[in-house]
């Protein structure tokens, strides 16, 4: 979800400190597409990535952890507790979480975010003991496009509304997705939009069950309605790991601008936390979408791009 200004973007994330999710495509004109390691609210997925497999508790989790520790001693500093989920602020009912992850690219929905290269991300989620939550991410990116596209930085600020229906976990919330710094070349658009999200969680050990569904009244660099729906599974297995496989489609109104047919994508891999809390996460992540029709752009990539070519993706990730 990318709409808001920059200025409000920097102002949300200032005063929320709080981070969250990313998308593909380039943001030009009809030609162009522009083109979230690990964690974004836009997937859910290492690399969407949302949370992987194994990472951040819940703030609820985190929360009630934290409560059972013993109260400080009487004149003693109420510092912030600390617990396995992250840090519970005294006296606030609120719970602070965090990820900082790097990954060899940035796949949102199977497509490329960085043009297939490097990228370091950082994730922040306040949540209250209500269930209410906002949050903000921040990762590098690059697109490409014509004239230009000078996209170097995405920021995403989220809010919302997790709670239990039952054994099933529901998290209700939205998304605005910017790019500060991006300028918009002469009929061009620019890439931010937002997102309105409903995730749902279901377990039963070893096997925990999720499902994503989102709509954007105006899609990555106004491209029309869009519609993504994902499917995922995430199963404990021995010695710690975790395997997990998500499958995605998304649906978007103006395809030409952009830059990919409606496609699906895909995603199969594993997982396990090692020493000093770091996560290590491989997996191989595709698309059904060619080259030729992955966001071809005029005078500077008329046969397509890689972006959208399945490969392997590597995470290493520390949750706080």
């Amino acid at each position: 979800m990318k709409f808001l200004t920059e200025t409000i973007a920097g102002t949300a994330l200032a005063a929320l400190l709080a981070i969250g999710v990313s998308l593909p495509a380039a943001a030009q004109a009809p030609t162009g597409l522009a083109p979230r390691p690990l964690v974004t609210p836009g997937n859910s997925l290492p690399g969407a990535q949302p949370r992987l497999p194994g990472q951040t508790p819940s703030a609820r989790e985190a929360a009630a952890a934290a409560a059972a520790a013993a109260p400080p001693a009487e004149g003693e500093a109420p510092a912030a507790e600390e617990s396995s989920g992250g840090y519970l602020i005294p006296g606030t009912g609120i719970t602070v979480t965090g990820l900082a992850a790097v990954s060899n690219d940035y796949l949102f929905r199977g497509i490329s975010q960085t043009r297939n290269n490097w990228a370091a991300q950082g994730t922040v989620d306040f949540e209250h003991e209500s269930g209410v939550y906002v949050g903000a991410f921040i990762s590098n990116a690059k697109f490409l496009g014509s004239p230009y596209n000078d996209t170097r930085q995405e920021v995403d600020v989220l809010a919302g509304y997790r709670f239990e229906l039952g054994p099933v976990e529901v998290d209700l919330g939205w998304i605005g997705y910017f790019y500060p710094g991006q300028t918009k070349p002469p009929g061009t658009q620019l890439n931010e939009y937002m997102e309105i999200m409903a995730k749902l969680s279901y377990e039963f050990e070893p096997v925990k069950l999720m499902g994503t569904f989102a709509y954007s009244p105006n899609f990555f660099g106004r491209s029309g309605t869009g519609y993504y729906l994902e499917g995922g599974i995430d199963v404990d297995l021995p010695w710690d790991f975790t395997a997990f496989g998500r499958l995605g489609y998304q649906w978007i109104q103006n395809n030409i601008r952009f830059g990919t047919p409606d496609y699906l994508w895909y995603a199969v891999g594993i997982s396990r936390e090692f020493e000093y809390g770091i996560t290590a996460a491989v997996g191989w992540y595709g698309t059904n979408i060619s080259q030729n029709e992955c966001a071809p752009i005029q005078d500077r990539a008329t046969g397509g791009q890689r972006i959208c070519a399945g490969r392997v993706l590597f995470t290493l990730s520390r949750a706080f």
